[in-house]
């Protein structure tokens, strides 16, 4: 029985395939497992450098390094510490064989595909002695886990279109930059000008109302509060529609609400109408950040 069943290497700054083994089983969890390799492969600069995903008799670990992940699908009877040394020597061997500046100047899917006779070298290693020829490595490889274990990852997170689109994946420090959404349109610019404009009507009349407040008495704070609260609101809305967030849905339908409690306490200030265009403006505006999704990237070949 194969303990590594299948292994795949990418670049990370965009998910391009650079090289990946030929497997020459197709049972359904394989399948499943490589999927989850490609949608991995699309939102890693959201995942730890080093981290695991447990399935059922599959297991998939992967490791970056250097701007290049390297990927693998696991027997679970193999131990973590034998799967992370494949890696590493999978790691070592394609280092070897290309420099950076040719995984930088990758232009299409898979250009390393004559690595894949290294890799079956590699696989029928493991797969018949069972782990790597100097066990020193190996036992370089269980200390290091053991100081920094790698990140169990659940397989809720790695579906990408339920995943990161709606924010289930927390994204690192600095990693939206790698995250594209689709282009602005047209009702996207029509609802950010609307935005604008009834964030600037709440600035508006919140500074205006302070002043009467602090000369008067203070019965009208709770006005200025809710006008200053939907200012803020529209800000946000204007930033979740431009900008990848985590946890999108929950924030959109949470800016949503307060606008419009916001908006229902000002009733009197404002007429029916106001408040009637304000609250369109905020539901177009959340209507539009949930159906803004990532940007499909047409290099992302089948695996």
């Amino acid at each position: 029985m194969s303990l590594i069943l299948f292994a795949f290497v990418v670049r990370v700054r965009d998910g391009l395939p650079l090289s990946a083994s030929t497997d020459f089983e197709h049972n359904r969890e394989l399948q499943e497992r490589k999927q989850q390799l490609r949608t991995i492969s699309k939102a890693l600069p959201c995942f730890p450098d080093r981290g695991s995903i447990k399935g059922q008799e599959l297991h998939i670990y992967f490791v970056c390094s250097e701007g290049v992940s390297y990927m693998t699908v696991c027997h679970c009877s193999l131990p973590v510490a034998k799967a992370f040394c494949f890696l590493e020597d999978l790691r070592w061997e394609f280092t070897a064989c290309f420099n950076s500046t040719a995984v930088a100047l990758a232009a299409r899917p898979y250009p390393f595909l004559e690595f894949d006779g290294t890799i079956q070298k590699l696989k029928q290693q493991y797969n018949q002695s069972g782990g790597p020829a100097l066990e020193v490595t190996l036992a370089e490889v269980q200390e290091d886990l053991r100081i920094k274990p790698p990140q169990v990852i659940n397989l809720e997170e790695v579906d990408l279109t339920n995943g990161i689109a709606n924010g289930h994946i927390d994204q690192g420090p600095g990693s939206g930059q790698n995250v594209r959404l689709e282009p602005v349109t047209a009702p996207g610019i029509l609802s950010l000008v609307l935005n604008i404009m009834c964030a600037s009507l709440n600035i508006i009349r919140g500074v205006h109302l302070i002043e009467y407040t602090f000369q008067d008495d203070y019965d009208g704070i709770w006005n200025v509060v809710a006008f200053l609260l939907a200012f803020v609101c529209c800000v946000f809305q204007c930033h979740l529609y431009l900008f990848h967030s985590s946890l999108k849905k929950p924030k959109s339908f949470t800016l949503l609400s307060i606008i419009i409690l916001c908006n229902l306490y000002l009733f009197g200030l404002r007429n029916a109408w106001q408040l009637i265009f304000h609250i369109s403006v905020a539901s177009l505006s959340t209507f539009l950040i949930l159906t803004r999704k990532l940007q499909d990237r047409s290099s992302d070949c089948g695996v």
